[in-house]
């Protein structure tokens, strides 16, 4: 069968998943073996990376914005990985600063977090608030969380402190062999601890290759506005969104 005939390279074309790899004999080809190494090396570094506060808090400091360092209960990055339960709560450092810094109540709490991917907020993040700030303009903000050691219900915990209606998180995604560098935004109206997970709303999958900045900004601020609406988030808050009202913009990353 000719390669242009061929279903499988057809297919290939519009994934990056692993299919149509061929053969040699009863093994795989030695670039593919080569590759899938690669691409385990990869996802392994982007789990056990640590994130850079220092580069982020600089570049939030260009946005002229307030940020606040911030860390769970997890003190390590083992800890983090064996003991979930310890990345969703902050340390009690962290919630005296919150409490030392706050002043009034807002509308949007942003938290960054390094997830299981801390390159993907080191790439994408900054890009993504770029884009996303001059669609929410009018909206008070809570100074900008870097949290270290971070999963996504450490948003509610922070959202609260800062009495803010919404709380934001862009967090690392689980890395995949073709995705390591993945960002995941959750949304939360009425942010309080021990919030689950139905009371969410999810973006995934912002990336090169995957879903541009342009229109996860746009999603996310369709979402915000609903939320402050509706007065509600999760699975009450229905995804309306129609991706075809956007005007003809290409993602910059």
């Amino acid at each position: 069968m000719s390669e242009m005939s061929n279903p499988w390279k057809r297919l290939k074309d519009f994934t990056d998943a692993r299919i149509a790899l061929g053969r040699t004999g009863g093994s795989l080809k030695t670039q593919e073996l080569l590759q899938f190494r690669k691409d385990h090396a990869l996802a392994k570094d982007a789990v056990w990376a640590s994130l850079d506060t220092s580069s982020l808090e600089a570049e939030i400091q260009n946005l002229k914005l307030p940020s606040i360092i911030l860390t769970s209960q997890a003190e390590s990055r083992e800890s983090y990985i064996k003991r979930p339960d310890l990345g969703r709560k902050l340390s009690k450092e962290s919630i005296v600063a919150i409490k030392n810094s706050t002043t009034e109540a807002t509308d949007i709490s942003f938290i960054l977090a390094d997830g299981l991917s801390a390159h993907a907020i080191s790439t994408h993040a900054i890009q993504f608030l770029q884009e996303f700030l001059i669609r929410i303009k009018g909206h008070s903000l809570a100074p900008i969380s870097i949290v270290k050691q971070g999963r996504v219900a450490i948003s509610d915990e922070i959202g609260e402190l800062f009495s803010s209606k919404i709380s934001i998180i862009l967090i690392g995604e689980r890395p995949g062999l073709s995705s390591p560098y993945s960002m995941g935004i959750y949304l939360t109206y009425n942010p309080k601890a021990g919030n689950t997970d139905e009371k969410r709303n999810c973006i995934s999958n912002i990336r090169t290759g995957g879903l541009p900045y342009v229109y996860a900004a746009e999603k996310l601020a369709f979402l915000c506005a609903e939320a402050l609406r509706l007065k509600l988030s999760g699975v009450h808050l229905k995804d309306t969104f129609d991706p075809h009202l956007l005007k003809n913009e290409s993602g910059k990353n």
